[in-house]
């Protein structure tokens, strides 16, 4: 065989949906025919969806995972296209996370991961076997090079696949978006195909899984490192791409090379898709939000239109005798122009409730943060309510900034059942602010043009929990505190090296420690998409109980 015909399928998976999976994986197969394809290369454990987790180790669902492997073997029967699926396989009482070739009704070769992830959002050492050193796969004369995701990152596994007289290498993925992330994965493809001399093809899937969100971007790589190939980005695709082998190598046709979003609205794009998934896979109606008339809530209102729709998501402004009218002004033309619902249900009854009921108890103290807290919490009690009632998701607004230092309040502003601004910085979200009033993200839902109310954005950002209150009244300002929680969180580095960018001992000091004791209240905030290199949650993994603190030594 001199030529053949490769599609390349980023699907969009959910975890334990066998059924679901498998009539994605048949629809993309059945496309790949009408186009010709030879062979349809899906991602990787698209059948079972990834990251599976642990229920993965149940042993009935490995038998249903088995056993739909078995359905969409026979149906390669049919004289269409192979398949190389991704799946979990049990075999010698191992379970193993497996690439498996289908072709002509049987199960051609299986080829195991040899290099399980352990690190950042990964565990699959906790439920999967590694796989011996890899064998190429034959297929109809050509030897393929299969690999699984971090199979690529580091160099044996695709030595091994050249010793074993690999002619393309193929590389089912499961690659979750963070920053820059596309920039390393194609580094690294061409470092291998340096190595190998050999072309390769990069298949990732798509969709939002829990907190992750994967940006799919199917590729392939030529021997000399110049795309042939490469579908768009966040969102399902299917790319035939055509091999033809001349003086005993491969190489792919040249096809669509589409651009990769990057910067703010690859942000935006992780934001939109890891709502939306969130929401519709585990079928909530729509969203409830307390909008406040500041930047974290209207970004997130923004968002869910993008995401849902405006008829699925429904604000509510809850205002106390500290809000603004500013910020009933500012709530109620951001609502009215990305086109949502709100309703103003104000607190003061409850406010004054609550107080009557406690007077007793708090006899001879001064009002501190307990009553700013209240309110908070009552409208998280009012919000659950509608939440109840309506089946609407209740949508959070916190963003990365004050979640590091615990400038939220727990039962309150934090109720709720996920988070997309939960991993961006505050900084961050003054920008993506400004890129949203002028841009339209690519598949958004929500209205071209100005969304957000340029006063929202320049206003100095308040809880407005007491009179004339500003955030930094308790916090440095944010382009401050946010430089140096980057270098705490995402480099990790020493104070003294945090000191040298020009920040304040004591002021690190306190923000370490802010950090530090803030950890409980992240354990128990909502999941939210992963946006950084280290999100709170499944990167970023402290103790509660932490005695340490690197700032005491400088001192």
């Amino acid at each position: 065989m001199d030529q053949v015909k490769f599609a390349l399928a980023s699907l969009n998976p959910t975890v334990g949906d066998l059924s679901g999976n498998y009539d994605k994986i048949v629809a993309a197969r059945e496309t790949a025919r009408g186009q010709g394809a030879d062979l349809v290369i899906y991602s990787e454990l698209c059948l079972i969806g990834y990251p599976p987790e642990d229920i993965v180790l149940k042993g009935a669902f490995q038998k249903a995972a088995m056993d739909k492997v078995a359905e969409l073997a026979a149906l390669s029967a049919d004289g269409g296209p192979a398949m190389l699926i991704g799946s979990c396989w049990r075999e010698g009482g191992l379970l193993y996370n497996s690439a498996i070739l289908l072709d002509q009704g049987r199960i051609a070769a299986i080829r195991h991961k040899a290099d399980l992830p352990n690190y950042g959002v990964f565990d699959e050492k906790r439920v999967f076997a590694a796989g011996p050193e890899p064998k190429a796969v034959t297929f109809r004369g050509v030897k393929l090079g299969v690999m699984i995701c971090e199979d690529m990152w580091q160099p044996e596994v695709s030595g091994a696949l050249i010793r074993n007289q690999a002619e393309i290498l193929i590389v089912l993925n499961g690659s979750p978006f963070e920053q820059d992330k596309y920039n390393e994965r194609q580094t690294l493809a061409e470092a291998r195909i340096t190595e190998t001399g050999l072309p390769l093809i990069y298949v990732n899937q798509v969709g939002g899984q829990d907190e992750l969100a994967f940006d799919g971007g199917a590729f392939a790589l030529n021997r000399d490192g110049v795309l042939a190939a490469r579908a768009m980005s966040w969102q399902e695709s299917l790319t035939l791409t055509t091999w033809r082998k001349d003086v005993g190598a491969w190489s792919c046709d040249q096809t669509d090379v589409h651009d990769v979003p990057v910067g703010y609205e690859a942000l935006y794009l992780a934001m939109v898709l890891g709502l939306r998934d969130y929401v519709r896979k585990n079928h909530f109606p729509g969203i409830v939000l307390g909008m406040s008339g500041g930047i974290d809530s209207a970004i997130s209102a923004i968002v869910a239109v993008d995401a849902l729709g405006a008829e699925n998501v429904h604000l509510v402004m809850m205002p106390s005798k500290y809000t603004s009218e500013e910020s009933l002004i500012d709530a109620a033309v951001c609502a009215d122009w990305i086109g949502a619902r709100i309703d103003n249900i104000p607190i003061e009854p409850a406010v004054q409730a609550y107080d009557t009921m406690l007077a007793g108890q708090f006899a001879g103290t001064e009002q501190d943060t307990t009553e700013e807290n209240l309110q908070s919490r009552i409208r998280g009690v009012m919000l659950m309510a509608i939440s109840n009632k309506f089946g609407y998701m209740l949508l959070t607004t916190g963003n990365k900034s004050e979640m590091s230092v615990g400038y939220a309040t727990l039962y309150g502003d934090m109720c709720g059942g996920y988070s997309v601004i939960k991993d961006l910085y505050k900084t961050d979200v003054f920008a993506i602010s400004t890129w949203r009033n002028e841009n339209h993200p690519t598949g958004g839902l929500g209205p071209r043009g100005q969304v957000m109310p340029e006063n929202i954005i320049t206003k100095p950002p308040t809880a407005e929990l007491k009179p004339d209150q500003k955030d930094e009244d308790s916090l440095p300002p944010y382009d401050v505190l946010d430089d140096i929680l980057q270098c705490l969180i995402e480099d990790e580095m020493h104070i003294k090296d945090i000191v040298a960018r020009g920040h304040d001992l004591e002021t690190v000091a306190r923000i370490e420690h802010l950090l530090y004791i803030a950890e409980y209240k992240r354990r128990q905030a909502p999941p939210g998409v992963k946006l950084t290199r280290r999100n709170f949650g499944r990167d970023r993994r402290y103790p509660i109980t932490n005695g340490f603190r690197n700032a005491r030594l400088e001192e």
